[in-house]
């Protein structure tokens, strides 16, 4: 089995985005959590098409977890269900 993998789809001097990152940073010391990756929304036109304003979009392997505010519960669901 890969290993799992959380990514962010974030925007630079967005306040919203940097709350989430801040909490699954606080929630990484309290719960072990796949690797963080953080993918710039304008760093390519799919991107941009795909989620536009609609930032910040949490992902675990792809599949979308919550868009905007970090929903832990939503996530440790997600987590459990594709989890060994």
């Amino acid at each position: 089995m890969s290993a799992r993998r959380l990514t962010v789809v974030h925007r630079e001097d967005c306040a919203l985005c940097d709350e989430m990152i801040a909490e699954l940073g606080a929630l990484a010391a309290t719960r072990t959590l796949p690797p963080l990756e953080l993918l710039d929304v304008d760093s390519s036109r799919d991107l941009k098409k795909r989620y536009g304003l609609d930032v910040p979009v949490l992902l675990l392997d792809g599949a979308v977890v919550c868009r905007h505010r970090l929903d832990v519960a939503a996530l440790e669901r997600q987590l459990g269900a594709g989890g060994p």
